[in-house]
């Protein structure tokens, strides 16, 4: 069973190992470190504010990757529509590769760290920027496998759960890369000030 799954999906599976080695060989070479600054294997950390957010293998941002595979799926849909689902589904795994190798540049780190409210921000570890590449695959998945409407609501609803949880989102984070609101980041320090209340 398990090395009949091996043959069927073997180009997704070496696909997938490439794209983790060279974003591992990258990230490592940019200086980041495989299980953040303190080098603690950690599953989840919901603190977006924390230093430790980014590390662990979860965290908020996972939502806003699982995202990410639903777009690529819709974009690559669009644009390569004649390749099979699989062969789509390694185009975005080096996607999403890429912006991971992107997003952990010093100039991506130093824009979150000056335009948005995540301060300490100091990139992701390897190990949640591999996972990060495993939640897109996740989401483009769902969204091979869903209707148009299921994966629409899907989108909106992770969105939506987001700014309620955390008061950020994938919108809100392409908005405060691209052109900095004031209100945004003010009102999502507001939430930052709430949780040291408690």
């Amino acid at each position: 069973m398990h090395m009949q799954f091996i043959k069927q999906h073997k180009w997704i599976i070496l696909s997938c190992v490439l794209v983790f080695v060279i974003v591992a060989a990258a990230e490592f070479f940019m200086g980041r470190s495989g299980f953040g600054p303190d080098g603690r294997f950690g599953w989840w950390d919901g603190n977006i504010y924390g230093s430790e957010n980014s590390q662990r293998v979860f965290d908020a941002y996972s939502l806003t990757h699982v995202i990410h595979g639903f777009l690529f799926y819709f974009f690559l849909w669009l644009v390569a529509r004649k390749l099979s689902p699989k062969h789509r589904l390694i185009a975005a795994i080096v996607l999403e590769g890429a912006w991971e190798i992107l997003e952990n540049s010093p100039f991506i780190i130093d824009r979150y760290r000056n335009m948005t409210v995540n301060y300490g921000y100091v990139g992701d570890s390897v190990l949640n920027s591999l996972s990060d590449i495993v939640m897109m695959a996740i989401g483009f998945w769902v969204a091979w496998r869903a209707k148009v409407w299921q994966s629409v609501l899907a989108i909106v609803g992770i969105e939506l759960l987001l700014l309620w949880w955390v008061r950020d989102n994938l919108t809100l984070n392409i908005i405060m890369l691209i052109h900095p609101v004031d209100a945004i980041k003010n009102w999502q320090a507001g939430g930052q000030a709430l949780l040291k209340l408690k």
